[in-house]
């Protein structure tokens, strides 16, 4: 049998062949500082436009107007510009090149990446082969009743209803846009392929009565655009009460990236927003988790005798809102799981995965589950979980069981 280790290592080359193969994407590599970016691709406000596009000019860089999203102007770099994204925004964040003016709004357009892998030289692990899940019993069928959470994430199987009829049968409306390509060549999942049917899974664990809604902003390799994200933060079919969002970015001096916070701030009022720390083992602010107003999720690992201790892989911090139990059997897809080097694993519709991806939508799942229970409102039921609780373990948040 293959090492935890062996798995881990492989699991990051595969995101790290996923970032490289593609062909808009970079990896900024600065040690402590690493995060994904659009080449070539600038980000600013609308009114500050025509300032960043002199101070270009003057440094001999003709940038050209792209197509604006979230309230945000794009500014396309030209081709031998392509790598040059991060020191192009560390010369125009400096206020020294904008004596007696304000210092513009400018960013990279960053990429969000699932976590239910991981990224930046601290590996996650697949998932793995799981017996079935039994039926829901039926004693908590009413948790969640009348109550939708949005799932914004690689979208949800093609067949996760007639997989899950008990699980997931009812619980969704099935939309072309919204299913997850999940595999990277005949039955071979790519490395985020079923992320959101898993995640899916969870939230239903949680609160067996509850509705989801599925968006897709990642791809199958659990990476995707703040565009991408801005896109399906604004696309629910339904009436969302709480939205789950397994995933997040770093970003380049650690700043609340722009459009990211503008779709957030745009849901309509009284949306709670739920969203997983990271799984980097680290403090450092991982976005959406960390913007004020998001409920924020660390993950703790539960060992088979039932005892828990924070996940070591697990990001954390003064952020962080809640913390629950990330490793977690849920929904999953038929396909094979294939590493070079290790020998092939096959799945059918159920998987055992761990990461902050999995404790966020439980918390997701509690928040639902309490509304109804309490017959309050999602902000309530939120307070209800974690306001006057203590720390669980200092950076991880208050414990949601």
């Amino acid at each position: 049998m293959s090492q935890p280790s062996d798995r881990a290592a492989l699991y990051l080359r595969a995101f790290d062949q996923a970032i490289s193969e593609h062909k808009d994407f970079r990896l900024h590599p600065e040690r402590g500082r690493e995060f994904v970016y659009v080449a070539r691709e600038l980000l600013t406000i609308p009114e500050d436009v025509a300032r960043v596009v002199r101070k270009l000019a003057q440094n001999n860089i003709v940038a050209e107007r792209g197509r604006d999203f979230a309230g945000m102007a794009r500014l396309v770099l030209p081709l031998r510009n392509a790598e040059d994204v991060p020191d192009v925004v560390r010369l125009l964040r400096d206020p020294q090149q904008w004596p007696g003016e304000r210092t513009p709004v400018v960013q990279p357009h960053h990429v969000l990446f699932g976590h239910g892998g991981n990224m930046h030289g601290h590996p996650g692990q697949p998932p793995r082969v799981a017996a079935p899940l039994a039926d829901p019993d039926g004693t908590g069928s009413g948790l969640g009743k009348g109550v939708t959470v949005g799932i914004v994430d690689t979208g949800i199987s093609a067949t996760a209803g007639g997989d899950h009829p008990a699980w997931l049968g009812t619980a969704f409306l099935s939309r072309a846009d919204e299913v997850d390509p999940a595999y990277s060549g005949g039955d071979v999942f790519a490395v985020e392929g079923g992320h959101g049917t898993f995640v899916a899974g969870v939230v239903r664990q949680a609160a067996p009565g509850v509705r989801f809604d599925p968006e897709r902003a990642l791809d199958q390799f659990g990476l995707g655009t703040e565009e991408d994200f801005a896109r399906a933060l604004s696309a629910f079919d339904e009436r969302v009460h709480v939205v789950n969002i397994s995933m997040g970015c770093f970003t380049q001096d650690d700043v609340a990236p722009e459009p990211v916070r503008r779709s957030v701030a745009a849901l309509p009022t009284g949306v709670v927003v739920v969203a997983s720390a990271g799984n980097q083992g680290t403090a450092r602010p991982s976005w959406p988790a960390a913007l004020p107003g998001v409920t924020a999720v660390a993950a703790v690992a539960e060992e088979r005798d039932g005892t828990r201790a924070p996940a070591c892989y697990s990001n954390h911090g003064h952020w962080v809102d809640a913390c629950a139990v990330g490793n977690r059997t849920s929904t999953f897809l038929r396909g094979r799981w294939v590493l070079p080097g290790l020998p092939d694993e096959v799945y059918d519709r159920f998987a055992y995965w761990l990461g902050t991806s999995f404790a966020a939508p439980h918390v997701a799942g509690r928040i639902a589950a309490t509304m109804t229970q309490s017959g309050v409102s999602a902000a309530a039921a939120r307070d209800q979980l974690l306001v006057g609780r203590p720390e669980f373990f200092p950076g991880y948040g208050v414990f949601v069981a």
